[in-house]
């Protein structure tokens, strides 16, 4: 290997450490109680090396952020894709609504700090960095608007109302067990399912939604909360 492959490994193991400690400090302490300063003990470096990373604390939560909606969307399988075809609409959106739930499960810290730390800085900052999230949202709104159009729920139905509406039941049973208010793992999972079909009954049922057009939540947790 040489002296540059090594710099450059030697560089990305740093990178990565950095990354791994702020995650880990950032949802045990809060983002806002976190500083380069506690960053740079954790990992044994000066706050001086940190910033010949990342310029900022925003950044790391950026780059942070960045791997979590990653995962979210997870890799680009052709066999989920078509399994994913071969469902039924209704049955479609229940499968991309429940990966959103597993993703709490297998990736605890990533989601606390993406949908639950009221701190964090918003990413709509980064707005091209972020695209692929909005495409996210636009993926499960036309999922939706298929069902629509399938006659399986109401022509009246707002897509991106409904959306909103399925990702806050199922975010809301995901941070309830985050924070242990649920009680064992699987029972969350039950109430998580509950949570997911009672909706689509609801929609199914032409049920009114009083709320309007607004961000899906996948979208909101790249815009609401307030910068520290």
């Amino acid at each position: 290997m040489g002296i540059k492959e090594r710099h450059e490994r030697d560089r990305e193991a740093v990178h990565r450490a950095i990354l791994d400690a702020a995650r880990e400090l950032f949802v045990s302490e809060g983002y806002q109680n976190v500083s380069i300063r506690k960053i740079a003990e954790r990992i044994e470096y000066s706050p001086a090396a940190i910033y010949g990373y990342f310029p900022s604390k925003d950044d790391i939560f950026f780059a942070l952020a960045e791997e979590g909606f990653h995962l979210l969307s997870g890799p680009d399988d052709p066999g989920r894709r078509e399994y994913l075809r071969s469902l039924e609409p209704v049955d479609r959106i229940r499968e991309m609504f429940w990966h959103v739930y597993e993703f709490s499960r297998e990736q605890p810290q990533y989601f606390a700090l993406m949908f639950v730390d009221r701190y964090v800085p918003r990413i709509s900052r980064e707005y091209e960095r972020f695209a692929f999230v909005r495409d996210m949202k636009h993926e499960l709104i036309a999922r939706i608007q298929e069902c629509i159009d399938a006659g399986d729920f109401p022509s009246t139905l707002d897509a991106p109302v409904a959306c909103r509406m399925l990702i806050m039941g199922v975010l809301g049973v995901a941070a309830m067990q985050l924070s242990d208010r649920l009680g064992p793992p699987e029972q969350a999972d039950v109430l998580a399912r509950d949570v997911l079909n009672t909706l689509l009954c609801g929609l199914k049922s032409g049920v009114s939604l009083q709320s309007r057009d607004t961000l899906c939540a996948v979208d909101e947790a790249a815009s609401r909360a307030t910068v520290s």
